[in-house]
Parts: C-alpha cells; sequence; structure tokens
C-alpha cells in the first residue's frame, strides 16, 4: 500500500497542491527518496524516466526552500539535459512553487536569453536548466550560484550519453559552501558512479527497478521497401495509426521525410537539434494533442518525447544496434501496454537487420516485400490478419 505525501513529511501546502491535481498517493521512487531528502541527505536514486522522480526530487526541494525563508535568490539548482525536459520538470513543479510563494525560471538554448536573464534578475529561488545555456549565463556573470544549497542532477544517464557530463562538473565545481545533491539516473556504472563518488557525500542509494521493454510487449514486423515507395508505405502505416514515432538516422532525412509526408497527406513534423525551441515545443505539444500523426525524429531529439500513447513506431532507418530497437520501440510499450514496431530494409540492409534479428531472438520472424498498397498496412496491429507465405 503506497503512503501518502503526508506519511512521508511532506507540508500540507504541498499535500493540498497534490491533492488538488489528483495526486494523493506516492509512486516507489517518490516513496523511499522524499523522507530522506527531505532529513537534508545526498540521495542516489536510479530510476527510469517516467517513473515519477520529478516529483520525488521537487516535493523535498522546494519544501526545504521555502523553510529556509530564503527570498529572491537561487537557492535550488535543477541540471537536466533536455529543452523540453527543462520545460516539463519546471512545469510540473510550478503549482508547488507557485503554492509557496516561490518563484522559478526555465533556462535553457534556443530561446531568448536576454528574457531569461531578466527573468533572473527580477528575483528567483528556483531555477531548472540546461549545462549549456546555464555555463552562458554564469560566464555573463548573469547567474550567481553563491547562495545555492540544494542541487539536483535529473536524468545522469543521458546527460552522458549526450556528453554533457564535463559541462556539469563544470558547474558542480563552482557551487560554493555546503549544499545537498540529489542525482537521479537509469544506470549508475562508469562516468555516473564516478560523478556521485566526486559530488556526493555519503549519499543514501535508493533503486527502483523499471521492467524493461522485451521483444514479447510488441508486434514486430520487418519489410523490405524499394527505395522510391518507401515514404509511401510509411504513409500508409501512419494513416493506420493514431499517433506514430518514426525514426531516423540524421536531421536531414527527418526533414526530408517529414516534407514528403505531409504532401502525400499526412499530418507530420520532424523533430531535431537544428530547430529552433519554440517550433519543437509546438510540434510536440500538437503530438501530444493527436492533431499530428507523426512525429519524425532522430534518436537524441526523441529523449525528449514523452507521450504515453504511441500505437506504432517506425523505423525508417534501421537502427545500430539491439539496444538502440528496443529503446525506440520501447516507445510504444509503455505502462504495461503493448503496440507494433515497423522495420524498413532496403536491399542492401537486410544482412545487417538478420544480424540485428538474431541478437533480438527475433531471427524466426520473416523479412517480407511489401509495397505501399499493400492492403495489410492497415492491420499491422492484428496479427491474424498477417500471413507470412
Amino acid at each position: 500500500m503506497s503512503k501518502t505525501f503526508a506519511e512521508l513529511g511532506v507540508n500540507e501546502i504541498i499535500v493540498e497542491t497534490l491533492a488538488s491535481q489528483g495526486i494523493e498517493k506516492a509512486f516507489p521512487i517518490q516513496e523511499i527518496t522524499i523522507g530522506d531528502a527531505l532529513a537534508g541527505h545526498d540521495v542516489c536514486g536510479k530510476a527510469q524516466t517516467g517513473s515519477g522522480k520529478t516529483l520525488a526530487f521537487g516535493v523535498p526541494l522546494v519544501q526545504r526552500i521555502a523553510d529556509d525563508h530564503v527570498s529572491g535568490i537561487i537557492a535550488g539548482l535543477i541540471m537536466v539535459p533536455t529543452r523540453e525536459l527543462a520545460n516539463q520538470v519546471s512545469g510540473e513543479l510550478q503549482p508547488l512553487v507557485d503554492a509557496l510563494g516561490l518563484r522559478s525560471v526555465a533556462v535553457y538554448g534556443g530561446a531568448d536569453m536576454d528574457k531569461q536573464i531578466n527573468q533572473v534578475k527580477r528575483g528567483v529561488e528556483v531555477v531548472v536548466a540546461t549545462p549549456g545555456r546555464l555555463i552562458d549565463l554564469l560566464e555573463r556573470e548573469a547567474v550567481s550560484l553563491a547562495q545555492v544549497r540544494h542541487v539536483v542532477i535529473d536524468e545522469a544517464d543521458r546527460m552522458a550519453d549526450m556528453g554533457f557530463l564535463p559541462q556539469v562538473e563544470w558547474i558542480l565545481r563552482r557551487i560554493e559552501g555546503q549544499h545537498q545533491t540529489l542525482l537521479f539516473s537509469a544506470t549508475l556504472d562508469g562516468a555516473i558512479d564516478s560523478l556521485v563518488r566526486r559530488y556526493q557525500h555519503d549519499p543514501v542509494r535508493h533503486e527502483v527497478e523499471a521492467p524493461e521493454v522485451t521483444v514479447e510487449q510488441m508486434i514486430h514486423h520487418f519489410f523490405t521497401v524499394h527505395d522510391m515507395d518507401r515514404n509511401r508505405v510509411v504513409a500508409a502505416i501512419v494513416n493506420s495509426a493514431k499517433r506514430t514515432v518514426v525514426f531516423c538516422n540524421t536531421k536531414r532525412a527527418c526533414d526530408r521525410l517529414s516534407a514528403d509526408l505531409t504532401k502525400l497527406g499526412v499530418s507530420a513534423q520532424a523533430i531535431h537539434g537544428d530547430l529552433r525551441q519554440r517550433h519543437r515545443e509546438r510540434a510536440l505539444k500538437s503530438f501530444g494533442d493527436g492533431e499530428i500523426q507523426a512525429m519524425v525524429a532522430t534518436d537524441v531529439a526523441a529523449r525528449g518525447i514523452h507521450v504515453d500513447d504511441v500505437d506504432m513506431v517506425i523505423h525508417y532507418d534501421p537502427p545500430e544496434d539491439h539496444k538502440t530497437y528496443l529503446h525506440r520501440s520501447g516507445r510504444t510499450a509503455r505502462a504495461g501496454g503493448s503496440g507494433v514496431a515497423v522495420t524498413l530494409v532496403l536491399w542492401n540492409q537486410e544482412l545487417d537487420v538478420k544480424r540485428l534479428q538474431k541478437r533480438l531472438a527475433l531471427d524466426s520472424q520473416p523479412i517480407i516485400d511489401v509495397f505501399s498498397n499493400d492492403e495489410r498496412l492497415t492491420a499491422l496491429a492484428d496479427p491474424s490478419e498477417w500471413s507470412y507465405e
């Protein structure tokens, strides 16, 4: 039986604010970490994306800042790997920040720096930041970390994957005085373990094992397609689904495919690192609201897509390895659900895909030729509709 937030020592104002949003019982990662974080301990938490860790670090952070009666100076710093996550974390914590009379700001690249600087100058207690933009502000002396007493490093493994750990460490070395550090990551080995040992003091370690996405949770299709017909195959599949994520290996391929799908009457948007932040945010909102059928993304950009109701994943470009295949495909098997993963294979990619299938224990699954007029493309989620002979 999950504990209530009041039972975890959370103050009445926060409990009531969460209850007004329909949040009354703590998730496992919240239940095991909030007490230690409220007690002032450094916490090292192993948890997957979507496990509820934003409140696991956000609740104790804002409560402790409010208890210290800090006003107008940055006391809490939350570092995240992507712009999308910065907005997501900031948005989730805003009701708590408002309820406690605090102020917060999200700072990230791709947005107006002067506007962010002005927000900070007006006085804020909590900053949610991507490392690169925070360093820009520090070097301009627009931000001071002198009074920071609470630090959060969220999704440290993704920071490492994206090459941001040197920037994170540069920032951590500039935080003066005693401070609490909360670190959350899906993995705690290698570079993450070094980060823990260098920048946390006797941390309390907690772990919530999320069930890994497995091939059994999904329906898999492997289709040999002709290059001139490949985009029409994608259009036919997308039109049979509610919400689809299409993976390409390059930003250029994303832009080209998105434009071609639009010409074919499919509502599609590309998302990658070269797009303006405003465009990315608008595209993600439209995708989440169901206004866009397909999001065409690179692997890195897709890390910022947090949409539960994805029923189809298309590997337009086959993934390089089985881990990438599972990570991509797992977007359609969230919250215990199932979904469909489709891999498109050009003639010169068949050997690589067969090796991938073997690594996934899907080598008994045939790779079949399809064309965009194949009626079976409208019934990918129904195995009874498929004959591989």
